[in-house]
């Protein structure tokens, strides 16, 4: 028995889940869980430059969003873009609100050298 996404199909389970979030999103734009789902789908697919203005726009919507600061600038770092990880760092721990996110945003920071 074959699987979707297992070489017989050309359908895989990724793209199912962006076509969701992206369905979801036509419905509800201001859904900032569905926004942020479609970010990391496209860290997951390694299409960084796609996650990048999910990311921001998460973060329009909620400047506090910890997630979106961390894992956006850990796609920056991918894209290569490390000043630019460094800024995206910065302005979560400007924005964060618990000592768990403002964790990892300075250790994100200490491994970039700061």
């Amino acid at each position: 028995m074959e699987y979707p996404g297992s070489g017989r199909y050309p359908i895989s389970l990724a793209n199912t889940r962006i076509e969701l979030l992206e369905q979801i999103l036509s419905q509800d734009p201001n859904s900032i869980l569905a926004r942020y789902g479609l970010a990391m789908e496209y860290v997951n697919q390694g299409e960084w430059t796609r996650a990048m203005p999910e990311f921001e726009a998460v973060l329009k919507a909620d400047s506090t969003y910890g997630a979106a600061y961390y894992h956006g600038g850990q796609t920056l770092e991918k894209l290569g873009q490390i000043d630019a990880a460094r800024d995206f760092y910065r302005r979560g721990l400007a924005a964060a609100r618990d000592a768990h996110t403002r964790g990892e945003l300075e250790a994100a920071l200490a491994i970039l050298g700061e």
